[in-house]
């Protein structure tokens, strides 16, 4: 059956992208789990959520050329806001994702051409489709954009790890870290936009956050934990997508229930080996 499935465009279309997306969502996940960064991911898929909402009411024909530039400026608007001394970094998120998702759903409700409103709200905020219905140039489109991001990820991984563990050192050995913290927070509203296909907005951080956390269960050093974050994401990645079209389950929280069973495993190994490290 599965190799019947295999046949299908849509179906290698689907795996091609998952394993792109679940790659470039590990490698940033550690840095920000590291960072006690984890919700930007939350706050942008619902920034995205609230683009994709106003794409929709415009009638746009390719809303990604309007939800990635938004999403990406929303990214460097939580960046300077979080710095603000007098809104946090974690009210920031929370002004911005609960206010783009509340107007997104207001949109859709007043200007929604669909008779199946909600059946359009659960599948961009839960991907339960959307992974199945890629056209050829998203494919290619997504393919782009995430060479992009391990491009950026491979050749400043240095300078990225430096602003992860001690970013008060890297300022004073001479490394730019806004413009790095800048950098990181676009890099992650593009995967957040790719990866609203994937998995959904509601679900994106789990994405982000299950593979580096069960990782970090295991391993201590930044490499160790970057590696296999990235191959744990993929296997989780490409394991949901196939149980989904198999066993006819939403894709997005099939992946999301793999990405938590292997959380489990791996936090018992760490038990039965002497202990955890975070």
């Amino acid at each position: 059956m599965l190799a019947t499935y295999l046949t299908f465009p849509f179906v290698r279309y689907a795996i091609i992208v998952g394993t792109l997306i679940a790659l470039c969502s590990s490698l940033l996940g550690v840095t920000l789990v590291l960072k006690r960064f984890s919700f930007i991911g939350d706050g942008l898929s619902h920034v995205a959520f609230g683009a994709m909402a106003i794409a929709g009411v415009l009638h746009l024909s390719n809303n990604m050329l309007f939800v990635l530039p938004f999403t990406v400026l929303s990214a460097v608007l939580l960046l300077r806001t979080g710095q603000n001394t007098r809104i946090k970094g974690d009210a920031a998120i929370a002004m911005i994702s609960v206010g783009a998702l509340a107007v997104g759903y207001l949109l859709l409700s007043l200007f929604s051409t669909s008779a199946n409103l909600s059946g359009d709200v659960c599948s961009t905020l839960f991907g339960s489709t959307s992974i199945l219905t890629l056209t050829p140039g998203e494919v290619r489109l997504c393919i782009v954009l995430s060479v992009v991001v391990l491009t950026v990820f491979i050749l400043f991984y240095n300078k990225i790890f430096a602003v992860t563990f001690d970013e008060t050192f890297a300022r004073a050995a001479g490394t730019p870290t806004d413009a790095f913290n800048l950098l990181i927070a676009i890099v992650i509203a593009v995967i957040i936009v790719l990866a609203m296909n994937l998995v959904g907005s509601l679900l994106i951080s789990a994405l982000i956050i299950f593979p580096a956390m069960s990782a970090m269960r295991l391993f201590k050093s930044f490499k160790g934990v970057t590696i296999c974050s990235a191959v744990l994401s993929v296997t989780c990645s490409l394991a949901g997508i196939l149980i989904s079209i198999l066993a006819s389950t939403p894709v997005g929280s099939t992946i999301v229930a793999v990405n938590i069973a292997v959380f489990i495993v791996f936090s018992i190994l760490a038990k039965c080996l002497g202990g955890t490290h975070s």
